[in-house]
């Protein structure tokens, strides 16, 4: 069956019961493809049948479905002429792992963050009316993108103006009860249908009209309607916030979904449509444990064993000393937003559940929030992607360093993240905190640094009340000795010659390795600060140096090159900044990555060996 779609259109041509076959054939070809390749599988597993509803209902790529975050869209992948590449998924020039306008004219957008779809969809919504157009958007949300603030903001919009637009609430309940399922579908096939709908507005219209009485009759009436539709419809909040509400229904049933939606395709306005999924659906593994197999990578289908890196993490190193912290201070509490596990902070949520604080999606709230235990005399430690945390600049800003709160941010995922490219690359942090007054940043290099920085940056945050971060990638982690820090300070590890090689967080090892194997005459340092540098420190250790060479894995434009040149710069030296230029990278594995924007081994090789070269230090 799934060899006869290569376009939505393909699916008007399937009966009820193709549609159910092809369902899981699909299935069966996101699980074969995830095993191998890793992905969001339980989330896209269970939101099968309504990417084929969608798209047997509307008409992508002139009706526009924008999906939220993209974790769910695997299927709509697949059926909008992209199973032939599907197996290229994740891999380095192949598929992206979420919806890219730059595949397909059926995503509208390339995502990867929550809560943004019905923005997205709005805007689209309004041009089209600008434009005296007819075409249909939808916004597929899960519900955890109503954990974000973003997502209200655009409801309270949409409902508030009268744009044609269908928001569907997917959320992956166990199960719906049968008393209330059986309700639901009832309420919905009534108040979904064009008779029902039509009938309501000209009994509206006709009351309004009755000499005298007619407008408070009318309220009368609304009053005495909403009053019943919240006692049998639960989505009175959204009917508050202007929106015809349809649902729950099963989001796992075609024979109900399609003929809701072509119902709801017909009405005006704003509507919202409830669906009910299981995630993981169709796959036991992932129905039983959808937590472990969300973001997955590769397992054997069998048995729903899943590979795990035997390579100590940066992450994990993390979540080893803040266990032990949390242990000798209980001053200390944790934040994060929907990432307990990704950014190691489960097993302290366990040992200490009241001191740890999982918000949802909503990291403007985590880190507002933080500001608040700070002053009330906590120390927060704010665990957040890097990717995650550029939504919260605002409040980093302004309620924690304009504040004089203490708070640490540990930001994972910093540099180039591997297969969830571009929108989860951490490649702004350095940009994007240079600006900020007050604020420290610190890359340590390897497991010992990065256990010194931690505890270095809570005194110092304690003491200070000021905000102090923390960087570091998504990869494997050295063994390094837990080491004194000086603020300001970094380490010089190699002094051979009058070119200064600056190199951040890891990559600091690259370098070392280059220059012992070539016997280069190099003055290599490890800044351990990025933002915060000692200028006296600085001064010396570039004494007589006439070559300055930056290596940082984050944007060189406003990096930390450009600020170490605007610090130390003069016309006696020049200066190679070495990092990602100024655009955006796709997806692939991280030394894939790496070795495309010349920041692997061989990268570092090259461009050492064109400045030494030119300087006749090459030997």
């Amino acid at each position: 069956m799934l060899e006869r779609i290569h376009s939505p259109s393909d699916l008007k041509t399937l009966d009820l019961e193709e549609l159910k076959l092809l369902c899981e054939e699909i299935r069966e070809r996101i699980i074969e493809v995830v095993s191998r390749r890793g992905g969001h599988l339980a989330s896209s597993l269970g939101a099968v049948e309504l990417a084929v509803a969608l798209h047997r209902v509307f008409d992508s790529p002139r009706d526009k479905i924008v999906w939220d975050v993209g974790h769910q869209a695997y299927a709509h992948k697949i059926i909008t002429g992209r199973n032939d590449r599907f197996d290229t998924l994740r891999t380095y020039k192949g598929l992206s792992g979420f919806p890219s306008h730059f595949e397909s004219e059926h995503d509208p957008f390339t995502v990867g963050h929550s809560s943004t779809a019905v923005s997205l969809a709005l805007g689209l919504a309004m041009a089209r009316d600008l434009d005296g157009d007819d075409w249909k958007v939808v916004a597929v949300i899960g519900d955890g993108s109503l954990s974000g603030g973003m997502c209200f903001e655009a409801l309270n919009h949409a409902g508030h103006g009268q744009s044609d637009i269908l928001v569907v609430l997917n959320t992956n309940s166990m199960a719906i009860s049968p008393v209330q399922g059986a309700l639901s579908l009832y309420v919905n096939r009534i108040i979904s249908t064009a008779t029902y709908n039509k009938l309501h507005d000209r009994i509206s219209s006709a009351i309004s009209r009755i000499p005298k009485i007619g407008k408070n009759l009318a309220r009368f009436g609304g009053k005495l309607e909403e009053a019943l539709k919240g006692l049998i419809v639960p989505g009175w909040l959204f009917e508050e916030l202007g929106f015809r509400y349809f649902g729950p229904i099963d989001g796992h049933d075609l024979s109900v979904l399609i003929p809701t939606l072509e119902r709801i395709k017909l009405l005006p306005g704003p509507k919202l449509l409830h669906v009910v999924t299981k995630k993981g659906k169709g796959y036991q593994f992932a129905e039983k444990d959808p937590t472990r197999f969300h973001g997955v990578l590769q397992f054997d289908i069998d048995t729903g064993k899943v590979d795990r890196a035997l390579q100590r993490s940066f992450t994990s190193v993390f979540s080893e000393e803040v266990l032990k912290v949390f242990s000798e201070d209980d001053s200390l509490v944790a934040i994060t937003a929907a990432m307990l596990d990704g950014t190691g902070l489960r097993p302290v949520a366990e040992k200490f559940p009241n001191r740890v604080y999982d918000v949802g999606i909503a990291e403007e709230h985590a880190v507002a929030f933080s500001a608040g235990l700070s002053r009330a005399g906590k120390l927060p430690v704010v665990a957040i992607y890097s990717t995650f945390l550029q939504r919260a600049y605002d409040q980093v800003v302004n309620d924690v360093a304009l504040q004089d709160v203490g708070v640490v941010f540990a930001i994972d995922r910093a540099g180039l993240v591997g297969e969830d490219g571009i929108m989860h690359h951490g490649l702004l942090d350095i940009c994007y905190l240079r600006s900020i007054p007050r604020m420290e940043l610190l890359a340590p290099r390897d497991e010992g640094m990065l256990r010194s920085a931690l505890r270095w940056a809570l005194e110092k945050a304690r003491m200070e009340r000021r905000p102090i971060a923390i960087r570091y990638p998504k990869d494997a982690v050295r063994p390094g000795r837990v080491r004194e820090i000086l603020e300001g300070r970094g380490e010089v590890l190699i002094d051979r010659g009058s070119t200064v090689v600056f190199a951040v967080g890891p990559l600091v090892y690259q370098v070392l390795e280059v220059a012992e194997e070539e016997n280069l005459p190099l003055r290599v340092v490890d800044p351990v600060f990025l933002i915060g540098l000692d200028r006296a420190w600085l001064e010396r250790v570039l004494d007589g140096a006439d070559t300055v060479v930056v290596f940082e894995e984050g944007y060189v434009r406003g990096g930390f090159g450009e600020g170490l040149k605007a610090l130390v710069g003069n016309k006696d030296r020049e200066f190679h900044l070495c990092g990602v230029e100024n655009r955006f990278v796709l997806h692939g594995k991280r030394e894939e990555l790496l070795a495309e924007v010349g920041l692997d081994k061989g990268g570092i090789r090259r461009v050492l060996k064109g400045i030494l070269q030119e300087s006749g230090r090459w030997v």
